[in-house]
């Protein structure tokens, strides 16, 4: 009999519960089922490749970029009263035009009565340390943007999982969706625009198998090393790419999708990637494949909305006013920081507190969450990862235990994964509250290790 996931997840959990029990003298017997990934570590049927997650494939570094501005040279003023959040949108929009560098905020606490906008590639937005510069958000994203509903339908604020007070997203694509949620026009959040129709087809793809690096083009003349492109994979009638995403076998196969509406509604799979090499027909991708290519899904390389790559928020705290949270689903948006529509991009050394939602990837991939820290009264989602997010990492990383009680009606998640994303990787974290929330919409091939947890949260989807 073939090694199941329910298998292999019970299996984890006795060598996990071996590895505490044993006795510390003698050798540590290595599971053959480790032996079986290092064997095949891109193609194992269980145990996800996730070697290459986080910015610049989990480099331990990030980039330093020069510093381009103060944000006191734009009217910043550390008194805690002064709105200084035209100042500093100010710096980082010179910062843009300049091509890029660092923007530094100095120690103290500023007034921020507005969004932060990290809108420009290799743009860094820098403190003096978490312990040392806060912004402090007087106001919410439903006050400074406006309600925002569901797509989907209902009374629920979508500023319950989306968006940030700090948010890196591309500026094109932060206007598009600010349009669209002041219009009522609940708008799709990923690289494919506000209806998912921003994209052009560049290649179309022969079949490979998952775990390859290099795919055949029928056409390369639209392709060059080093542009990040978007694989796409359609579903078909029968469903079956959901179903090689949960593994294959009988059990996918046994299940009923079609009244799955809201599920079904996320696909595409889109998946983010840099090309390495051009060469003849053949691509090499800066990361292996995480599904088959088949023929009845239509894979294809194409365009999507322009992308953030190379910014980064470092050394800094975020704190809402500490206000109780809004009842479940209707957060008003005192949220934290939010990746979207990025690409190599990173967030270091940086706390929230008495936020909604902490630190969020939105249509992000191949980002890193590095020494962040959600604290204060309590938070809904304090770590989101959804709307197809792939390739992420978060470590070293702190969940607090909450200063005030929970009010009623009011939900706790944890680290939260959905709605397709894939290959993401929590690592070496400290969870004083919540759980491992594997939420809706099929997240699959995630990773959670070595991470201590207070197990009080609940399951969302």
């Amino acid at each position: 009999m073939g090694m199941t996931r329910r298998v292999l997840l019970g299996s984890a959990v006795a060598v996990a519960a071996g590895a505490v029990t044993a006795p510390t003298a003698g050798a540590v017997e290595v599971p053959s089922l480790w032996r079986e990934f290092n064997r095949t570590p891109f193609t194992h049927p269980q145990i996800p490749y996730v070697g290459r997650a986080g910015c610049h494939g989990g480099a331990t570094r990030f980039p330093r970029h020069r510093v381009v501005a103060d944000v006191r040279d734009f009217g910043a003023v550390a008194d805690g009263t002064t709105d200084s959040a035209p100042a500093i949108n100010r710096a980082i929009a010179a910062a843009g035009r300049a091509g890029g560098g660092t923007v530094t905020i100095p120690p103290g606490t500023f007034r921020i009565d507005d969004v932060i906008r990290v809108n420009h590639s290799n743009v860094v937005l820098r403190g003096a340390g978490s312990g040392r510069t806060t912004l402090y958000a007087t106001k919410n994203l439903t006050e400074l943007i406006g309600t925002y509903g569901s797509r989907y339908g209902g009374d629920k604020s979508s500023w319950s999982w989306a968006g940030g007070l700090i948010w890196l997203a591309p500026r094109a694509r932060w206007e598009s969706l600010v349009a669209a949620i002041r219009a009522k026009a609940w708008p799709f959040e990923g690289w494919t625009g506000n209806r998912r129709d921003e994209w052009r087809t560049l290649t179309e793809l022969a079949p490979a198998r998952q775990g390859s690096w290099t795919v055949t083009a029928a056409d390369t003349r639209s392709l060059r090393p080093g542009a990040l492109v978007l694989l796409r994979l359609a579903d078909d009638a029968d469903h079956t790419l959901l179903e090689h995403m949960c593994g294959g076998g009988s059990g996918p196969e046994a299940y009923f999708w079609d009244d799955k509406t809201k599920l079904t509604s996320y696909v595409p799979y889109e998946w983010p990637v840099r090309i390495a090499r051009v060469h003849g027909r053949k691509v090499t991708l800066e990361r292996p494949l995480p599904l088959d290519l088949r023929p009845e899904w239509s894979p294809q390389l194409t365009t999507h909305v322009a992308e953030l790559i190379g910014s980064g928020v470092e050394g800094l705290t975020l704190e809402a006013p500490d206000i109780p949270q809004q009842p479940h689903l209707l957060d008003k948006g005192h949220n934290g920081v939010v990746l979207q529509c990025a690409y190599d991009c990173w967030v270091d050394d940086v706390t929230v507190r008495h936020v909604d939602n902490g630190f969020g990837l939105v249509a992000a991939s191949a980002c890193t969450l590095r020494r962040t820290r959600v604290a204060g009264r309590g938070s809904h989602h304090p770590y989101f990862c959804r709307e197809g997010s792939h390739d992420n990492l978060v470590e070293d990383f702190t969940l607090e235990e909450r200063t005030s009680p929970a009010p009623a009606n009011t939900q706790l998640h944890g680290i939260n994964v959905e709605g397709l994303s894939s290959y993401n990787v929590w690592s070496r974290g400290d969870m004083r509250m919540g759980t491992f929330d594997s939420h809706r919409g099929l997240p699959f091939a995630n990773v959670r290790t070595d991470i201590t947890l207070n197990n009080n949260g609940r399951h969302g989807g």
